[in-house]
């Protein structure tokens, strides 16, 4: 078996979502961010939600949620974590004390991994994500890497994952390089913003399977 699982995220069809779970993902993720192509309105979002397993979990994906946003995605797309980004400590902490939370860290340079630090107890897993560029429109899913080798000797604070810019050829490296055993693909399966590929996603799965 292997030492490493994968979320795929930003899934939008049942066609894909069923690639996901077919293919082994360990985490399926529903984006609930209007500016993402990949953005969910809740009636798909719920229709999604309804096609997973019990031993898929389904993370919802925010940039700093207001609460009735939060509130109402986590009933339709009965969540089981939410993944954050942009969220201060303190906000963290209180979703915390509602549902499981995953923080998105932008990284582009070593010190950027300090701030994972300030999650201790605020967040129950951190995903190292790469940073976008100045002027984004959004935090992540655009397909860029981060340098790998910030993370040689990081000590880890708490569980975590590893993001931006995987692929089906990069990420049995990624994982390697770094040590991760939970893996997150976006933008690297799709044909075109938000639109995933089944075989991409088969593939995807088929490298993290052999890590």
């Amino acid at each position: 078996m292997s030492r490493v699982t994968a979320k795929i995220c930003g899934l939008s069809t049942p066609e894909t979502l069923d690639a996901a779970i077919a293919g082994g993902a360990s985490h399926v993720g529903l984006m609930f961010f209007a500016p993402s192509p990949r953005n969910l309105a809740f009636d798909a979002a719920a229709g999604l939600a309804a096609r997973v397993p019990a031993s898929v979990s389904r993370v919802g994906v925010f940039v700093d949620p207001h609460d009735s946003l939060l509130e109402a995605a986590i009933r339709v797309g009965k969540l089981d974590a939410v993944q954050l980004h942009g969220t201060p400590p303190a906000r963290a902490a209180a979703i915390k004390a509602r549902i499981p939370v995953w923080v998105a860290i932008a990284v582009k340079t070593r010190a950027d991994l300090d701030s994972a630090l300030d999650y201790r107890g605020a967040a129950d897993r951190i995903l190292f994500d790469a940073k976008t560029p100045e002027g984004a429109t959004r935090p992540g899913g655009m397909g860029i890497r981060f340098d790998w080798s910030l993370l040689d000797g990081f000590r880890h604070a708490m569980p975590w994952a590893l993001s931006g810019g995987l692929t089906p050829d990069n990420v049995a490296e990624a994982a390697t390089r770094t040590g991760a055993t939970l893996v997150d693909a976006s933008s690297g399966l799709e044909t075109a913003p938000g639109v995933k590929d089944v075989d991409k996603i088969a593939a995807f799965l088929k490298a993290v399977a052999q890590c």
